[in-house]
């Protein structure tokens, strides 16, 4: 079993950067793919991005292609998310989820931390 805590959100202006950061408890984190999800008020979760198991390159959003990375490293048992040039419309709870492999559908992850809250004000 994963447990999985965010860190890292807060209250930006937009053009702003923020790093979030997901640590998950256990030994078998590197075993796990790693998504990144995130939910508006009144709206349903949203993928935003993923990463295998063993890092490289990662998979994301159309509408965070270019402005967000993300990253793990399976030495600290945490995966990043770094973004930049953050609008109002990336408003929302952050969630990461860990899962046996990349996907976009929130479904097919098993794990999941409690979300950390991004806000970008105009």
């Amino acid at each position: 079993q994963v447990q999985l805590v965010e860190s890292g959100g807060g209250l930006v202006q937009a053009g702003a950067s923020l790093r979030l950061s997901c640590s998950a408890s256990g030994r078998t984190f590197s075993s796990y793919a790693m998504g990144w999800f995130r939910q508006a008020p009144g709206k349903g979760r949203e993928f935003v991005a993923a990463i295998r198991r063993s890092g490289g390159s990662a998979v994301y959003a159309d509408s965070v292609k270019g402005r967000f990375t993300n990253s793990r490293d399976n030495t600290k048992n945490t995966v990043y998310l770094q973004m930049n040039s953050l609008k109002p419309e990336d408003t929302a709870v952050y969630f990461c989820a860990a899962g046996r492999n990349v996907a976009a559908n929130w479904r097919r992850y098993d794990y999941w931390g409690q979300g950390t809250q991004v806000t970008v004000s105009s």
